[in-house]
């Protein structure tokens, strides 16, 4: 299947400093693509240059239309929705207006976008006239991607999703973006800790070290390698 995203030769600056080194990445349409590696290895850089948010140079291409140049706002028109690390709800707004918030982008009523999140997250539901401070963390965080999609995006951007959370939690909301993925149509581009869970998830995976790509291939031959599971799988 053709990629959706394509990032050939990407460099990402924090003023002056180069903090990724031409990086090469792919993500096929409908499929979910995780970036692996240590703190600090480049990984969210990667995310915000594919958003606009920070400086960068190369090409980064999606569904055929270059990204450079765009606003983060253009970006997002496009259909590309991104979910911070840290989630980054409007505490003092209850679920149901930040997702309302989150339907900014799109033609027409919200109400039907709306009820298939509710469907997705049934405690949203439950919680919908809540502050979303009052959340506890699993919960801003399925808030965090319920709001994301209500841009129905064409690829959904995650950065440490399970970051905070119980394992249970953690493997519930995955259950929840694989099931996402399938009915919703939407590309997920991944960044995640836990490296076991996100390998089991997705199609294909790429290791970052000190902004260089390392190591790319199938989901499975990175699960299977030797050196990455003693380093990434414990």
């Amino acid at each position: 299947m053709a990629p959706i995203l394509t990032l050939n030769g990407v460099k990402a600056f924090y003023g002056q400093s180069e903090v990724l080194h031409g990086i090469d990445v792919a993500v096929e349409e409908g499929g979910m693509t995780v970036l692996l590696g240590a703190n600090g290895a480049g990984k969210t850089t990667a995310l915000r240059a594919i958003c606009g948010v920070v400086r960068s140079d190369g090409e980064i291409m999606f569904a055929g239309k270059p990204l450079h140049g765009r606003s983060t706002e253009e970006i997002a028109a496009l259909g590309i929705a991104h979910v911070p690390e840290g989630r980054g709800t409007f505490v003092g707004l209850t679920v149901e207006e930040n997702l309302r918030l989150g339907a900014y982008t799109r033609r027409g009523r919200p109400d039907a976008g709306m009820g298939r999140m509710y469907g997705y997250f049934p405690i949203l539901a439950e919680r919908r006239r809540q502050q979303a401070g009052a959340l506890s963390g699993g919960e801003q965080q399925m808030l965090a991607i319920a709001r994301a999609l209500m841009m129905a995006p064409r690829l959904l951007v995650l950065d440490e999703p399970s970051f905070g959370l119980a394992p249970r939690i953690v493997e519930d909301i995955f259950v929840i973006i694989e099931r996402i993925r399938r009915e919703e149509r939407v590309s997920v581009l991944l960044v995640e800790q836990n490296a076991a869970l996100a390998l089991e998830l997705s199609d294909h995976a790429y290791l970052i070290e000190t902004g260089y790509v390392v190591a790319s291939g199938t989901a499975k031959q990175l699960a299977d390698d030797p050196q990455i599971r003693r380093s990434y799988l414990g």
